[in-house]
């Protein structure tokens, strides 16, 4: 990864939280403790944020307090090739005429690309997604009501009457915070509630979690195994977590990331 794009997701993860560590920042970019060291202490020259011991806080923290989600900016040019392939092998199961729910997230925006040859009904609370779909696509697209979340470019709602309700799906797609035995976990319990929601409304819930998400994990489950139909994810799934999947009698289907991508990546 660059520096330039380095520095763009530390930026933005100062902004998330009150301080975010080195580790956290090496696991989001890949790069090693003395690069982000030097980076943190760069941008603290810059007076970009605010150097402390063991990692870095804002300069200037934001008044208004969001979801506990990653920003859509900084999560989205991580394992980029791995999310593209995840996507393509995930709108291989969509057929014409199709009504399909996508969730928020990078790896479901990767959707929208083949999703254009599609001719869909698509709901979605993804404000990227149903910008591209509009713009490119002649899927028909809705949107729930609720309340915008910038960073994460979604849309939530507290409330029961979003609209929701009203739609039924065969398949909604979504992605995770970690999938582990318990299930699919989130991080945040507006996040929970919203997706909830929206899993009531479809006959099949598709998980697109590349194979880092075995690894991740968090407080809040979102829904057990059992929910789950399909997960797609990419080669580098490891044989314990598909052995999991198997025995949760959860289909499986392995994406393969085109080396061409790989190096373009590390590149």
């Amino acid at each position: 990864m660059h520096e330039t794009e380095r520095h763009r997701i530390i930026l933005s993860a100062v902004q998330e939280r009150p301080v975010v560590t080195v580790p956290e920042l090496c696991q989001m970019t890949g790069a090693s403790e003395a690069t982000i060291r030097r980076d943190i202490a760069g941008l603290h020259v810059q007076k970009k944020l605010r150097r402390v011991r063991g990692g870095a806080e804002a300069v200037a923290p934001p008044g208004f307090v969001g979801i506990n989600a990653r920003p859509f900016a900084m999560q989205e040019t991580l394992r980029a090739p791995e999310k593209r392939a995840i996507a393509r092998a995930a709108v291989d199961l969509c057929d014409d005429g199709d009504a399909i729910i996508v969730n928020g997230g990078t790896t479901t925006f990767q959707m929208v690309h083949p999703l254009t040859t599609k001719r869909l009904q698509v709901f979605t609370n993804s404000f990227p997604i149903a910008e591209h779909l509009l713009k490119h696509s002649k899927n028909t697209v809705l949107l729930p009501a609720g309340v915008i979340y910038r960073e994460q470019n979604i849309i939530l709602s507290p409330f029961d009457d979003d609209g929701s309700r009203h739609f039924h799906a065969r398949r909604m797609f979504m992605g995770c915070r970690g999938l582990g035995p318990l299930g699919l976990m989130e991080g945040d319990p507006m996040l929970i509630q919203a997706e909830q929601k929206l899993i009531g409304q479809a006959d099949e819930l598709i998980v697109l979690a590349d194979s880092s998400k075995f690894a991740q994990r968090s407080s809040l489950v979102l829904c057990p195994l059992a929910r789950i139909h399909t997960v797609v994810t990419d080669d580098g799934i490891d044989d314990r977590a598909a052995r999991m999947l198997e025995a949760a009698e959860v289909r499986l289907i392995v994406a393969e990331v085109p080396a061409a991508d790989r190096r373009r990546q590390k590149g």
